[in-house]
């Protein structure tokens, strides 16, 4: 079995992140990471990504690297939908394509939701957010025990297709309940 971490992001990262993750022009993995949005940008080289808002993000305190065997694959993220009323939702990018479908994205999730509940004793719920057309995020997530909370239909358009957005989420006490039986 492999071994899973999540870290904060440091320089020794930055090249393999790059790698994966932001040198090529049309990666495999940000055709499912809201592809609609159309906001992946290509960096030519190491130096103009580590100059990038991009790895900014990745080393804010929200973000995680994903280390699969000492290997990082990808990032998980949490932010707050509404701060005073405690809404926050998690993330999470496997860059490394030969990371999926293979249930690492559910076990980090499962990691990252425990994480986020420890570190934020004060929230009840955690969401998060996909679109229908990323199938495995969907199945992880309700693999996982979130709820389909909502399902708001044909507002996401991309490639003249429209797809819904789909949220999901669930309540500490039932994470609780879950991570016991995990």
């Amino acid at each position: 079995m492999s071994y899973i971490k999540l870290v904060r992001f440091e320089e020794k990262y930055i090249e393999d992140i790059w790698n994966i993750s932001y040198r090529d022009e049309n990666p495999e993995w940000s055709k499912w990471n809201g592809p609609y949005f159309e906001d992946y940008t290509q960096y030519q080289d190491l130096e103009s990504f580590r100059n990038s808002e991009d790895w900014k993000f990745l080393l804010k305190e929200n973000c995680r690297c994903i280390l699969i065997d000492e290997k990082p694959v990808g990032m998980v993220s949490r932010n707050w939908k509404d701060e005073k009323t405690r809404w926050m939702e998690i993330g999470i990018v496997i860059y490394d394509e030969n990371y999926w479908s293979h249930g690492y994205g559910t076990s980090v999730m499962k990691l990252w939701t425990t994480k986020t509940f420890q570190d934020y004793e004060n929230i009840e719920h955690l969401g998060l957010t996909t679109w229908s057309g990323n199938v495995r995020m969907m199945k992880a997530a309700e693999k996982m025990g979130f709820q389909k909370e909502a399902q708001i239909r044909k507002v996401r358009y991309w490639k003249g297709v429209y797809y819904d957005s789909v949220k999901y989420g669930v309540l500490r006490d039932e994470w609780e309940k879950l991570s016991k039986k995990h």
